[in-house]
């Protein structure tokens, strides 16, 4: 636990000096723009080097030995052509050993590092209070427990710019890029598109009825969605169980908007693509214990929260409320994080405690 405090305290600091609102012509780097930019290497090397040398943590990580021998074998795995590929290239250079393994782990950790600062530094407003979140929350210990679906989920929050952009052509080249290593992600094609539109009141007559026909037929869906994912239906994920801290955690985040909604969300096109994603999160968590591990599904969306809660938190006009939901939020999120490592031990996370191959 030492190790993951002093790691997200070094983070943290040394993002306060992080700089992401200077912008320079193209082709020229200011000092602080490189200032920046040795920061975010300095802070990739050391989320990165945690990740990549871990040796037996996460409750995934035997798993992912399984399959790496499996696909050297030539036998039959549930995990997508993309990763595959990636598993069988490595292997290909380096055998099929322990070196191999620990260097596949390391690719994954290093990508969803990369895109997940990346995202940050190129879509927040308040660069701290955004990596604050992410490690807060948990997103980045929580990758090494499930490495495809951080290394996608990466990439996901990733492709959020250019739908603000409405670079469509990029978006859909970084989703589909995206599915070759967990076809989830397929998800945000629709979702991400719509959090877009410029919903209207009567439309929640419709939402409503749709979410009514999520509660009453439940049945049916999970039909449609074992179709794709036949392997879920019965397994230990498929529990009929929801999130309530993401529950509260979409209703907090929607009650702070709600409270300032004419300074910083309705009139700000981005923030309101953000809203409409949390909005859909929450109504997932709600509607759909149905769908197995209904939380993975919905970090697509309340991941937003990233960007969201600094950009509300900034719009906040009174300097006294706007210091006071600073606080009160970051406190929020301290505990949240303090009960995430308490969790850390258990058995079906197994982030705690950490060991790595460098010293044992």
């Amino acid at each position: 636990m030492i190790l993951y405090l002093s790691l997200t305290a070094t983070v943290l600091v040394l993002s306060v000096f992080v700089n992401n609102q200077i912008k320079s012509g193209p082709g020229i780097v200011l000092r602080q723009q490189l200032c920046s930019y040795v920061l975010l290497t300095g802070m990739f090397l050391l989320l990165a080097g945690v990740s990549a040398c871990r040796l037996g943590v996460g409750n995934d990580y035997g798993e992912y030995l399984q399959i790496f021998t499996d696909i050297s074998q030539g036998r039959h795995v549930s995990t997508e052509i993309g990763f595959n590929a990636v598993v069988l290239l490595v292997q290909y250079f380096f055998g099929t050993g322990e070196v191999s393994a620990r260097i596949l782990f390391a690719v994954f950790a290093c990508g969803t590092v990369f895109f997940f600062l990346r995202a940050i530094y190129d879509q927040s407003k308040w660069f701290w209070y955004s990596l604050f979140l992410f490690m807060m929350q948990g997103y980045f210990f929580n990758s090494m427990t499930q490495v495809r679906y951080y290394f996608v989920l990466s990439i996901a929050l990733y492709s959020m710019k250019f739908v603000l952009q409405k670079r469509w052509g990029s978006f859909l080249f970084w989703i589909l890029f995206a599915s070759l290593f967990h076809k989830t992600v397929l998800l945000v094609l629709p979702v991400y598109f719509a959090a877009t539109w410029a919903w209207k009141k009567w439309h929640a007559l419709p939402i409503a009825g749709f979410c009514a026909t999520l509660l009453i037929f439940p049945e049916f869906y999970r039909r449609l969605i074992f179709l794709i994912y036949p392997f879920y239906e019965n397994s230990i994920f498929d529990t009929g169980t929801t999130s309530l801290t993401n529950i509260v955690k979409c209703l907090g985040v929607l009650v702070l908007c709600l409270l300032y909604y004419k300074q910083a969300i309705k009139g700000d096109a981005a923030n309101r693509f953000y809203f409409f994603l949390n909005i859909g999160a929450l109504l997932l968590y709600v509607c759909c214990s149905f769908i197995p591990v209904v939380s993975r599904v919905g970090y697509y969306m309340n991941i937003s929260n990233l960007f969201l809660i600094p950009r509300v938190l900034k719009k906040i006009p009174d300097r006294k409320q706007r210091l006071f939901f600073s606080a009160a939020t970051a406190a929020a999120f301290v505990l949240y994080f303090a009960a995430f490592l308490y969790k850390a031990y258990g058995t079906d996370i197994r982030l705690l405690p950490y060991t790595d191959w460098i010293f044992h």
